[in-house]
């Protein structure tokens, strides 16, 4: 039981779980594709299962979106612990992290003015996102600069935030290419030698 008196909720099986990360990356990719407002029956094909398997696990497209975002935020915070593992210095695993940063604030297609539409929720999940992935973002800076790579002055939450003022446009100019522009701020960020 929880301290509510409530039935403590049970933890997923395995294969549920895996079956339900099929189920984000799926609709993610479709996301990306085709916008937020794709058919669910197009989500549905991609994973490989019914519609009422998404409606049972996402009664509504919101808690689906919801679901997604989480999902990749889960996928960055992951990624960055990993990267510094395998790569070969720790700027490079700053630059590998900050490309799948950038990938996922170019490619969410919508997402943030769906979000933004239930201001509470919003901000509950920017929260969500500024806890799980400024501390990742500090400890890839904090071992690039331990290293003498990149200068020690910087605070994570600058490197987000110039990093996502240079996504803006990416989506609305195909021309745009955010990726190459953050490529050069944090080229920017090398110690002097």
């Amino acid at each position: 039981m929880s301290e509510g008196g409530e039935p403590a909720a049970k933890p997923k099986r395995a294969d549920a779980r895996r079956n339900e990360e099929t189920l984000l990356d799926a609709a993610a990719a479709v996301f990306v594709a085709s916008g937020v407002e794709a058919p669910v029956r197009d989500i549905a094909a991609k994973a490989g299962v019914g519609m009422g398997t998404i409606y049972r696990h996402f009664p509504t497209r919101a808690d689906l979106i919801i679901a997604v975002y989480r999902h990749q935020v889960e996928a960055l915070a992951e990624a960055g612990p990993a990267l510094l593992k395998s790569s070969e210095t720790p700027h490079a695993a700053l630059g590998r992290w900050i490309d799948q940063f950038v990938d996922f604030l170019v490619t969410k297609h919508g997402l943030a003015a769906v979000l933004r539409s239930d201001n509470a929720g919003f901000e509950t999940l920017h929260a969500y996102f500024l806890d799980r992935l400024v501390p990742v973002c500090a400890e890839l800076l904090d071992a690039a600069a331990a290293a003498g790579e990149i200068r020690s002055d910087l605070q994570a939450i600058e490197v987000m935030r110039g990093v996502g003022n240079l996504c803006i446009g990416a989506e609305t100019d195909s021309r745009y290419d955010a990726r190459r522009l953050v490529g050069v701020l944090i080229a920017g960020l090398r110690e002097p030698r």
